[in-house]
C-alpha cells in the first residue's frame, strides 16, 4: 500500500535555537516562482504530445522512457537502489517521475544523480519488527 504514495518525508523536531534565530528561510514568493517555472517546463515538454499529459506525475511508461533518461552514474545508482531496496516496477517509475520533477525545480534539463538520490530518499522507510 505504501508503494502507491509518491513522497514520504520524516519531519524531525525543530530546535528552539533555529526557531528563535534571526535567519530567514526561502520566502513563499520565491518558492512559488520556482514551482511555476517547473510547471511551465512541464507544459512545454508535453505540449507537442497527443496525450492529455500536463505534468510529470501524469506520465506513462513511454513518456518516462523518453523524458527520464539517466546518465551512466544515475543508472548505476538506480540499479543499486533497485537491488538493495527491492523496488517494484511501480516504485521504479515513480522515482523516475519524481527525479524528473526535482530536476525541473532545479532548472536542469537532465536528471542528475543528485536529483535521483533526493527522489530515492523520499521512499518509505520500512518498519521492521
Amino acid at each position: 500500500m505504501l508503494d502507491r504514495i509518491d513522497i514520504h518525508i520524516e519531519v524531525p523536531r525543530v530546535d528552539y535555537e533555529k526557531l528563535s534565530g534571526d535567519r530567514m528561510g526561502e520566502t513563499s514568493e520565491s518558492i512559488r516562482k520556482r514551482v511555476q517555472a517547473a510547471r511551465n517546463i512541464q507544459q512545454q515538454r508535453f505540449a507537442s504530445s497527443q496525450s492529455d499529459i500536463i505534468c510529470n506525475a501524469d506520465m506513462h511508461v513511454g513518456e518516462i522512457r523518453q523524458f527520464c533518461k539517466l546518465q551512466d552514474e544515475g543508472q548505476s545508482l538506480m540499479r543499486a537502489a533497485m537491488m538493495q531496496l527491492n523496488l517494484s516496477a511501480r516504485a521504479y517509475h515513480r522515482i523516475l517521475k519524481l527525479a524528473r520533477t526535482i530536476a525541473d525545480l532545479a532548472g536542469s534539463e537532465e536528471i542528475q544523480s543528485v536529483h535521483l538520490a533526493e527522489a530515492l530518499q523520499y521512499r518509505p522507510k520500512l518498519m521492521l519488527g
